[in-house]
């Protein structure tokens, strides 16, 4: 297991490595500056900009500064708010997203775990279907869509729910709702396929001839192995929530990573697109990282296979 650990760190800063270096060269081949729309500003000036923000620099003096600044975890100011560092950003904008992509995961994990079970126990039943149904709808209505029904539905017709901002649990409610009902429709599918196969298994019938009860069968030796293929999905669930605030923020004008990610792509500012990127390149990574060591501990089979090839 520790080789395996080893072998998993190191893919994981050669993964980053390669994320860092398309990003920066991709950013670099679009055409201009980002002072070019500064219309009152003379050239003069936005060359003395440059030269600040080392762009006047070769590429490749860049994108080892950029390597450099990666390494001492240091972005430097961002050229459209030059007042503000990247890192403060970072620092009052991530609590923020971490918050409702926590809340989010939680909330469509634990939903599509139990509309999964539902479904599957109640198998080409009336319920079965309409949680599918309910699914199949969740999986096609994308987020910003789903989050402009909600708004106008809940916040404008009913006026039951705020709008946006992020100042009570209320806030809350809305944003969660749009980004977790997909997740939540693939958790349920994954949970319901996967509890119809486990619940054939012989171990299920013996657990059923020695009169366990339906509650113990299934929650206690049917649902840890009907798990296995969610937690292997979870880490590009993960992935997707915290990719899909950046929408979702900017349409309940929530004050997280996802406003200034946007604005720093309209307005070309080089260190937020880069620190951004980063940032949250690590975590996913470190999170699919997780999502492995989680399925080894779910499944006993994979630990042995370990023990034997180390």
């Amino acid at each position: 297991m520790t080789g395996y650990i080893i072998k998993r760190l190191i893919a994981m800063v050669v993964t980053l490595w390669f994320i860092i270096t398309l990003t920066f060269f991709l950013m670099h081949s679009i055409p201009g500056s980002p002072f070019n729309e500064e219309r009152n500003t003379s050239e003069a000036v936005q060359r003395n900009l440059e030269k600040f923000y080392h762009l006047d620099e070769p590429l490749y003096v860049q994108y080892g500064m950029y390597l450099k600044s990666v390494v001492t975890f240091d972005f430097g100011p961002s050229i459209k708010k030059s007042s503000q560092t990247v890192n403060e950003m970072l620092g009052r904008g991530f609590p923020v997203s971490f918050e409702l992509g926590i809340v989010t995961l939680i909330v469509a994990v634990f939903s599509g775990i139990a509309l999964g079970i539902i479904a599957a126990l109640r198998h080409n039943g009336f319920i079965d279907y309409l949680a599918m149904t309910i699914a199949v709808l969740g999986i096609s209505v994308p987020n910003f869509v789903l989050a402009t029904l909600l708004i106008q539905q809940l916040a404008v017709n009913l006026a039951i729910l705020p709008v946006a901002t992020w100042s009570s649990p209320k806030h809350m409610i809305l944003p969660t709702l749009a980004l977790a009902t997909g997740p939540m429709a693939i958790i349920a599918r994954l949970t319901r396929s996967s509890m119809l196969e486990v619940l054939t298994q012989d171990y299920i019938k013996t657990a059923k001839a020695k009169g366990l009860s339906p509650v113990k069968i299934v929650f206690k030796h049917a649902l840890r192995n009907a798990l296995l293929p969610v937690v292997t999905v979870l880490g590009s669930l993960a992935a997707s929530i915290l990719t899909g605030t950046f929408v979702i923020e900017k349409i309940f004008a929530i004050p997280g990573m996802g406003k200034y990610f946007v604005e720093s792509i309209n307005t070309r500012d080089y260190p937020v697109i880069m620190g951004t990127t980063v940032f949250y390149s690590s975590i996913l990574i470190i999170m699919l990282f997780l999502v492995d060591i989680a399925y080894g501990i779910l499944d006993p089979r994979i630990k042995l296979h370990n023990k034997e090839a180390s």
